[in-house]
């Protein structure tokens, strides 16, 4: 059965065998984290291996699930019911719209519980999430609640300062609450919290680490370095793009007219993704915070909380994603800050920036991930792997060191091929995809040393793509 064909291009659904008149939760819940998120269709009459098995009496079904939704839904959220035949067999559509009054709770068992959906389930909502369901149902920022600090004990002389150097003006008293730091009866908002120079908001932290090869060891000596960076969410944004500068090399290429600079990342993509980072993230999630993670092939930043509206960033059209602010008053002073655009093209400016390049490949287009609770951006070095006759540099120090460029990278060459060398002995009918998660490399990276050994014929290929096997010569 096509669920799809179905249901039509929803991103959300369940299916239920039948109605349990007598265990409403068993439904229920998923009528609760629909109406939570952003809408979803629950089908009745199917069973779990998608087998037709059709609703024997279908009005009555009907009838019964909107009163269970009335009695066990607060509040009760909006919804469509209709029939469908299919195979002689009639289903029915339960389709439940994206709620505005969140959160919407299941009432039963003198217990009010709200769900929300993580991958096909339904699950019960976190204290966390529970928080920022209740922000977005009183159409509420956690920036913009009045915080439990005092203004008076707060000093903002990085805010100014940068205010000073990016526009020019200096930063006015009323300026504090036009920007949105502190409200009408002069209360510090979580905003002004975070962008005070001391900031009091713990879990407003980034961790940047330089880890020593492909992936993360055991052990701190498996780091090359790392920091641990609090205070103004402007001094993280600062601090976040110096440790990755100091990471970072510049190779060179003479040109006849001067020379072809290659940095590992392009710095407009790494100023986005941090700042995305940090104005995007979910502030209600306790103990956790923004990382910065750096390899050899990669860089990684990691941000509490998925995308606002629920959805998966890597099901949606990077090009034409409309902008949604989960904390809009931080976003709107580091646009006056000349750090963001208010358009919301991250995403773009992102991918732009590395398609500019002029060694840019496929293979090293940035990639988004996110799930409900976390968010991920994976940016290639554009100088991994690669051995060209170039001068390269750290930060704005430039010498010819083309030899070292050229041993590092066969170090790195010889033990990742080594490995997978390994892998292939121990399983001929291994995949790029398991190879890139056994060595915790990405499937570009894996797919390139593949390629390179097969071109240097050390394997070779036997067979179709899906049944064939390795040959190491």
């Amino acid at each position: 059965m096509d669920i799809i064909a179905l249901i039509g291009e929803t991103t959300e659904y369940d299916k239920k065998q039948a109605v349990e008149a007598k265990k409403p939760k068993s439904w229920c819940k998923s009528i609760s984290a629909f109406a939570n998120g952003r809408g979803g269709k629950l089908i009745f009459g199917i069973a779990d291996d998608n087998t037709i098995i059709g609703l024997e009496n279908a009005e009555k079904d009907a009838e019964t699930i909107s009163e269970q939704i009335k009695v066990h839904l607060n509040p009760i959220p909006e919804f469509t019911l209709r029939f469908q035949k299919v195979e002689g067999k009639t289903l029915m559509i339960v389709e439940v719209y994206a709620g505005e009054q969140t959160p919407y709770y299941y009432s039963g068992d003198g217990m009010l519980t709200a769900f929300i959906r993580i991958g096909n389930q339904s699950v019960q909502a976190t204290p966390q999430q529970l928080s920022e369901l209740v922000l977005k149902g009183s159409n509420a920022t956690y920036d913009s609640l009045p915080s439990k600090y005092q203004f008076d004990d707060m000093a903002f002389t990085k805010l100014k300062s940068v205010f000073y150097q990016q526009t020019g003006h200096s930063f006015a008293e009323s300026d504090y609450e036009s920007f949105g730091l502190i409200d009408e009866k002069g209360n510090l908002t979580n905003a002004g919290a975070l962008l005070a120079d001391e900031s009091p908001i713990k879990q407003s932290r980034l961790f940047c680490t330089r880890w020593n090869g492909l992936d993360k060891a055991d052990g701190v000596v498996d780091a090359i370095d790392d920091a641990e960076i609090s205070g103004s969410i402007i001094i993280l944004l600062q601090e976040g793009l110096a440790f990755v500068k100091r990471h970072s090399r510049k190779m060179w290429q003479k040109t006849a007219d001067g020379r072809l600079e290659m940095p590992d990342y392009p710095e407009r993509a790494v100023l986005e993704g941090i700042v995305n980072a940090i104005i995007h993230r979910n502030y209600n999630e306790i103990g956790s915070e923004v990382h910065i993670d750096i390899f050899d092939d990669r860089l990684e930043i990691y941000s509490p909380g998925g995308m606002f509206d629920g959805t998966k960033v890597q099901d949606r059209d990077l090009m034409n994603v409309p902008s949604r602010r989960r904390n809009p008053v931080i976003a709107d002073v580091f646009n006056r800050l000349k750090y963001m655009d208010r358009r919301g093209s991250g995403f773009k400016k992102i991918l732009s920036a590395y398609k500019t390049l002029p060694n840019y490949t496929e293979g090293k287009k940035p990639v988004f991930t996110s799930e409900y609770d976390c968010f991920f951006l994976t940016m290639g070095n554009m100088n991994y792997g690669v051995v060209e006759d170039v001068g390269v540099g750290n930060g704005d120090t430039q010498e010819k060191t083309k030899e070292k460029a050229q041993e590092k990278t066969k170090e790195n060459h010889n033990e990742i091929q080594d490995r997978i060398l390994k892998l292939m002995k121990e399983n001929p009918q291994i995949t790029i995809a398991k190879i890139s998660e056994s060595l915790a490399i990405t499937n570009d990276s894996a797919r390139y040393h593949v390629k390179k050994m097969k071109k240097n014929g050390v394997i070779e290929h036997c067979g179709s793509t899906k049944r064939g096997y390795w040959k190491i010569k």
